[in-house]
């Protein structure tokens, strides 16, 4: 009896050891852990205040993996497909409506030669796939444009009212820098430089964002404070000469 007993008091002081252990153990994990103001202070500066991973801000899926290169033959092929048709159009001047013709020609030609030689030479037929667009796509793709139309006739209609001054300057530099774009090249030269940056930039940041986000951020600091001496200098110079009493009497009349 008492070799039993001392087995099961011996037993007991294993578990209280057990558990002693265990809470001093989670008492460090929860210390180790850093509070919620802590995560706030030490929070990392990104690019456009974003809070998302790279791919999430491009959409995510597919074309997300496209742009990021996450599968290096897709991407390859989607880029030298579109340096192709850049080359095809610019450089040997081929028109668009000539090559989709001469495509659909040849597309056609091979396939009505195919399902009729196919009986002399004793060849099943090509199965050839009965393609339909659903009306539920083409809704959602027409909703989608629908509501960015509307927003970007939203945001324009803001700046015309006089209300948006920073989104004002902002589209007028930007339509003026597009613009001189433009004058450089034409409109399949632009969209092919688009692609190909969407192609670069934006797995280059992810793989250096670390070291990017930093110099970004300097450069933002700097940017708000030579918009602040040029607000103070030039714009509240100019709109303080703006006569307001007299827009107000004619107004009243």
């Amino acid at each position: 009896m008492a070799e039993h007993a001392a087995e099961h008091d011996s037993l007991m002081e294993k578990i209280a050891d057990k558990i002693q252990g265990h809470d001093s153990s989670s008492s460090d994990s929860d210390d180790d852990k850093p509070s919620p103001v802590e995560a706030v202070t030490n929070k990392i500066y990104r690019l456009f205040g974003r809070e998302k991973p790279v791919h999430k801000v491009l959409g995510g899926g597919k074309p997300a993996d496209v742009f990021l290169w996450r599968n290096k033959k897709i991407s390859a092929g989607v880029l030298g497909g579109a340096t192709a048709m850049w080359i095809l159009f610019e450089l040997l001047e081929y028109h668009l409506l000539t090559l989709v013709c001469h495509i659909l020609i040849l597309a056609l030609a091979v396939l009505f030669l195919w399902s009729n030689a196919s009986k002399f030479i004793n060849k099943s037929p090509p199965q050839i796939p009965d393609v339909k667009i659903h009306e539920k796509h083409v809704v959602d793709v027409a909703s989608a444009l629908t509501y960015e139309i509307n927003r970007g006739l939203a945001v324009l209609r803001d700046i015309a009212s006089g209300r948006e001054l920073k989104k004002f300057l902002g589209v007028i530099a930007g339509l003026w820098v597009l613009s001189i774009v433009g004058s450089w090249c034409n409109f399949l030269t632009l969209f092919y430089i688009s692609f190909v940056l969407l192609h670069t930039v934006p797995v280059i940041y992810e793989k250096y964002e670390d070291k990017i986000d930093p110099f970004a951020e300097k450069a933002l600091i700097e940017i708000k404070k030579q918009y602040a001496v040029f607000d103070e200098k030039v714009l509240r110079k100019v709109l303080s000469k703006i006569p307001k009493g007299a827009l107000k009497d004619k107004k009243k009349e």
